[in-house]
């Protein structure tokens, strides 16, 4: 199953990418927003594991154009905002 990780924090981007290639999973690295919007529309992926707080383009607007184009697919939300409004 491939995935695309969207993730610009090097740490936590490296650690989910090892963990989840370990698991099984092909997995495409991207680090903003732009990248993501790209990757997403070249397509393949079985699922998105999409960060909020992204360089070029934030992730609620990644989400908002991927869902723009008709695309249902799946988009796990992993980020750090932890207020209630987020």
């Amino acid at each position: 199953m491939r995935l695309l990780l969207v993730e610009d924090d090097a740490l936590l981007g490296d650690g989910l990418a090892v963990g989840l290639t370990q698991a099984g999973f092909e997995v495409d690295w991207v680090r903003d927003g732009v990248a993501a919007l790209h990757a997403a529309d070249a397509g393949g992926y079985a699922a998105v594991i999409l960060d909020l707080g992204l360089p070029r383009m934030g992730g609620f607007d990644v989400l908002q154009r991927i869902r723009s184009r008709g695309s249902r697919l799946p988009v796990l939300i992993l980020t750090a905002r932890d207020a209630i409004d987020d």
